[in-house]
C-alpha cells in the first residue's frame, strides 16, 4: 500500500517514527514550508531561515538515501500555505492509499491532523514520537495521584530508567543533584574557545534571500547566520561542546556576561529540538566525558539534568496540562509587552543586553530568559500570553511543547504552582551577583529609591506586596515576606510608589 509520509520541520531525523517500515520503491515523503507555520507568531528571521535550510538539507539527505521526496518551498507559486492544502495537492499528484505522520509538538497541529482522515478521504496514521524517553502514557502514569508534579522526582525516575550516571540503583557520586555547585559568576576570558559557526552554502544563501524578501519586518537580524544546517554539522557542534566547553559548563551555567552571550553553553537545543541530534545519545556523550575524566561530575550531571530532566518534563507537562494551559493567568496580569522587548532600546542594561543579543542570535541562555526578560515581565505584571508568544517567536530553539510550560509555568508562575514551587522573582541584587551587566548601567542595583535606583528593586517588593493574598501561604516566600514586614511603613510606601511611577511610564 503506497503511503504519503509527511515529515514536519522539527522531525529531521532518519529514525523518525513516520519512516519506520517505509517502502522506498512506492512511498513518497512530503516536506513543505508553509506560511501557516512560518507566520502564526512573529518568528525571528534567523529561526525561519534555520528551519527552512535544515529542512532542505534533510530532504536532500533522504533523496540520497533512496527516498522519493516531494518538497514545497515557501515561495513556490502553487504553495497552498498550510499542511492540509499541501497534502491535498500531493494526494492529487501521488494518489496514495494512506497518510503517515509522526505526532506534532503542538496541540494546534494535532487538532489539524485529527481532521485529515475526514477532509482528505483516506486513512491517516499518527505515530508516537519515539525520540523522547518518556511517552505520554508513561508521564500520565507518573503524574497520576501526585499532589504536585515536582521535576526533581521525575528526573530521578529518568535517571533510573536510562541508567545515566548510575551505579546500580544509586546515583554516581552519591547525590542526584549538584546544582548547588553550579551557581558561580563568570569572568571575561579572551582565551575561552570559540563556538563553532558555519558559512552559508548555496542552499542557505537562497533561503536567507527568500526570508529577507518574504519576512522583512519580522523580529531579528539575518546577518552573521552561522547555524548548523545538516546533521553532520550538528554533530560537529556536539563534539566541540564536549571537547571545549562541557568541563566548565556546570560552574558558569547560571552566569551572565556582557559581550559573551554563549559562555560555556552547549548551543545544542536547536539541533536536538529539530531532530538533528538524538537527546539520549547527547547525554551518553556527556556521560562518557565524565567517565573518561574529561569533565567533572557537577558539569555533566547539570547538563544531563537539563535534557532528561527539564526537557522531558516540560514535554510531559505540556501534553498533560492540555491546550487550555496557554490561558493560565494566576496573577491576572494584563499589561502589554513593553516596546523595548522588540527594539532592545531601554536604559536597563541587563534587558538591553539580553534583548539585543536575542535580536542578533535568536538565542539567550536559560538564566537570561528566566531571570532577565522573564523576571522583568513577571514583576511588571505583563500578560503571560503575550510573554509566551514573544518567547515562542524570538528563539530558534523554541517549540510550543517546551517553550509554553517554561514560560507560563516556570517563568511567569501563571499556573499558580502547577509546575513550579515558587515564582522566579528577583531584585537587582541577583542580577548584580550573577552578571557584570550592572557595572555599565545607569541604574544602581544597590539603591531601591530614587531616579538612579535599579527598577528591579522596587518592582520586586511591589510584586510581593500586591500579590500577597495569593502567595502568603507559599513557604518558600516566608523569608522575603518577613523582610518586607520588618520594613518601616514609610519605606514600604516609597517602594510601592516608586514601582507605580515606573510602571505608569512603561511603554
Amino acid at each position: 500500500m503506497a503511503k504519503l509520509i509527511l515529515i514536519l520541520g522539527d522531525q529531521l531525523c532518519p529514525q523518525i517514527s513516520s519512516l519506520d517500515g517505509a517502502n522506498k520503491n512506492q512511498d513518497v515523503v512530503l516536506m513543505c514550508e508553509v506560511m501557516a507555520e512560518a507566520a502564526y507568531v512573529g518568528h525571528h528571521k534567523k529561526k525561519i531561515a534555520f528551519i527552512f535550510s535544515a529542512m532542505r538539507h534533510f530532504a536532500d539527505e533522504l533523496r540520497e538515501a533512496g527516498f522519493a521526496v516531494r518538497y514545497t518551498k515557501i515561495d513556490d507559486a502553487d504553495n497552498g500555505g498550510s499542511f492540509t492544502s499541501e497534502l491535498k495537492r500531493a494526494i492529487e499528484s501521488v494518489t496514495p492509499e494512506a497518510i503517515c505522520v509522526t505526532e506534532p509538538g503542538e496541540w494546534r497541529v494535532l487538532e489539524e491532523m485529527k481532521r485529515w482522515s475526514k477532509s482528505l478521504g483516506m486513512p491517516v496514521e499518527i505515530r508516537p514520537d519515539s525520540r523522547f524517553i518518556c511517552s505520554h502514557e508513561e508521564f500520565e502514569t507518573w503524574a497520576a495521584g501526585r499532589k504536585s508534579l515536582t521535576m526533581e522526582f521525575f528526573y530521578r525516575d529518568m535517571r533510573r530508567r536510562t541508567g545515566l550516571l548510575m551505579e546500580g540503583e544509586a546515583p554516581v557520586g552519591g547525590r542526584w543533584n549538584f546544582d548547588a555547585e553550579n551557581r558561580k559568576s563568570a569572568e571575561p576570558d579572551l582565551l575561552r574557545p570559540r563556538h563553532r559557526r558555519f558559512e552559508a552554502d548555496e542552499i542557505t544563501t537562497e533561503v536567507l534571500a527568500t526570508v529577507a524578501k518574504l519576512f522583512p519586518d519580522n523580529f531579528g537580524k539575518l546577518e552573521r547566520f552561522g547555524f548548523a544546517v545538516t546533521r553532520a554539522e550538528a554533530k560537529e557542534v556536539l563534539d566541540g561542546f564536549i571537547a571545549d566547553f562541557l568541563a566548565n559548563f556546570g560552574e558558569t551555567q547560571d552566569a551572565m556576561l556582557q559581550d559573551d552571550p554563549f559562555l560555556n553553553h552547549s548551543l545544542l537545543s536547536f539541533y536536538i529540538n529539530i531532530g538533528f541530534l538524538d537527546a539520549f545519545a547527547v547525554c551518553r556523550a556527556a556521560e562518557r566525558a565524565y567517565f573518561d575524566g574529561a569533565a567533572p561530575l557537577n558539569a555533566v550531571e547539570g547538563f544531563i539534568r537539563q535534557i532528561i530532566g527539564w526537557r522531558e518534563y516540560m514535554r510531559g507537562v505540556y501534553w498533560h496540562a492540555g491546550p487550555g494551559y496557554a490561558e493560565s493567568n494566576f496573577f491576572d496580569n494584563e499589561s502589554p509587552l513593553p516596546s523595548f522587548y522588540w527594539s532592545g532600546k531601554t536604559d536597563m542594561n541587563c534587558l538591553a543586553t539580553v534583548i539585543n543579543e536575542t535580536i542578533e542570535n535568536a538565542y539567550a541562555h536559560h538564566i537570561q530568559r528566566l531571570m532577565i526578560t522573564g523576571n522583568f515581565a513577571l514583576l511588571a505584571g505583563i500578560d503571560p500570553k503575550a510573554v509566551h508568544r514573544w518567547y515562542l517567536g524570538v528563539y530558534a530553539d523554541a517549540y510550543e511543547w517546551v517553550e509554553l510550560p517554561n514560560v507560563v509555568g516556570m517563568s511567569q508562575f501563571a499556573d499558580g504552582g502547577f509546575l513550579g514551587t515558587k515564582p522566579y522573582a528577583a531584585s537587582g541584587n541577583y542580577i548584580n551577583r550573577m552578571s557584570n551587566y550592572c557595572g555599565t548601567c545607569r541604574f544602581d542595583p544597590k539603591k531601591r529609591i530614587g531616579e538612579d535606583a535599579c527598577p528591579f528593586n522596587a518592582l520586586y517588593w511591589d510584586f510581593l506586596a500586591r500579590n500577597r493574598s495569593k502567595l502568603r501561604s507559599n513557604r518558600r516566600l516566608a523569608q522575603p515576606y518577613a523582610t518586607w514586614d520588618r520594613m518601616d511603613r514609610a519605606v514600604q510606601n516609597e517602594l510601592r510608589q516608586q514601582a507605580r511611577i515606573f510602571l505608569a511610564n512603561l511603554k
